[in-house]
């Protein structure tokens, strides 16, 4: 079965302010699915809060909107679950930089074969305007009385350094170039990164699509290549995708920075140390037997600790 664009969109009405970059990651997505042919019944997109924790809502995949900072462990949950499912993360640079960066941090550390999409405007696009981790030092948006007085995360950089082993930049208004890295990132085997510049036209009057159009180059078509060869080049590699996050802000790059292919995902490393996981994950284990009672034998267990219950002396 041939799927199309108009087969990921569902009825309900995409609210986000007219001029949103999100609407360019989600026209990205859109076509990113129906070129890849993703079976909805398979694919799963998990948010968080904020605006782009609505994404979820108009995608025909399986869906979950979950809580502030959490959809990357809740993503980790689904996907150790069911391995064979493709999981999708979309979050907003404060839900998972701010509240949610220890998750960021700890899924790069364990390799989980999902894709992360972070929805990047450097403001709490949802509650106002108020800076979030990504917004410069210094800088005044349009809802900030005075100077953001906070340095900010690089996310780049924070993705390298936490282990994710695809790491890229994109952007919302180069809606071709977005869906290629995100095909690329959901056919990449563990965790993907890809920050994505999405100016907020309603509380980010900085950071705006001027400012960006004058600002990007394509880091493929001034010869970047970031596939590390060998595990003995990997930590070159890895600096030097550094050294280009870190160029400020004159040039922004956007492309794939970084792409390790030779490190296990954390589904293999699970596999080795529990018998039959791939062929049975949990997802797939059966909880009741045929009549409906529990496999596990509570009897069982409780014998286990009989000795220890019924030396358990009673207060007077």
């Amino acid at each position: 079965m041939v799927l199309r664009i108009q087969d990921y969109k569902t009825p309900v009405w995409v609210d986000w302010c007219p001029g949103c970059g999100n609407f360019g990651i989600l026209t990205a997505v859109y076509r990113a699915f129906a070129e890849l042919g993703l079976d909805p019944t398979k694919t799963v997109v998990v948010s968080g809060i904020g605006c782009s924790g609505k994404t979820p809502h108009f995608i025909n995949v399986n869906g979950v909107h979950t809580l502030h900072g959490r959809a990357i462990p809740f993503a980790t949950g689904i996907k150790l679950a069911n391995p064979e499912l493709t999981v999708i993360v979309h979050g907003g640079d404060g839900d998972l930089l701010g509240i949610g960066a220890g998750h960021f941090v700890a899924l790069g550390r364990r390799n989980v074969d999902l894709t992360v999409i972070l929805h990047d405007n450097r403001v709490y696009g949802l509650t106002k305007g108020q800076a979030s981790p990504t917004l410069p030092e210094g800088v005044t948006t349009k809802s900030l009385p005075k100077p953001n007085i906070q340095n900010a995360v690089n996310p780049i950089v924070l993705a390298l350094a936490s282990g994710y082993t695809f790491v890229a930049r994109g952007y919302a208004f180069k809606a071709n170039h977005l869906k290629e890295l995100i095909k690329a990132a959901i056919q990449h085997k563990g965790s993907a990164f890809i920050d994505v510049l999405q100016p907020c036209v309603t509380y980010n009057d900085v950071h705006t699509v001027e400012y960006y159009n004058k600002r990007v180059y394509i880091l493929e078509e001034e010869g970047w290549d970031p596939y590390v060869k060998s595990l003995e080049e990997a930590e070159e590699k890895l600096l030097a995708a550094m050294s280009k996050a870190l160029s400020g802000e004159e040039r922004i790059p956007i492309g794939v920075f970084y792409v390790n292919p030779h490190v296990p995902t954390f589904e293999e490393r699970i596999a080795k140390r529990i018998q039959g996981y791939k062929e049975k994950p949990p997802a797939l284990q059966s909880i009741t037997r045929g009549d409906g009672r529990p496999v596990i034998d509570n009897d069982a267990f409780l014998k286990l600790f009989e000795d220890k219950i019924i030396s358990v002396k009673k207060p007077h």
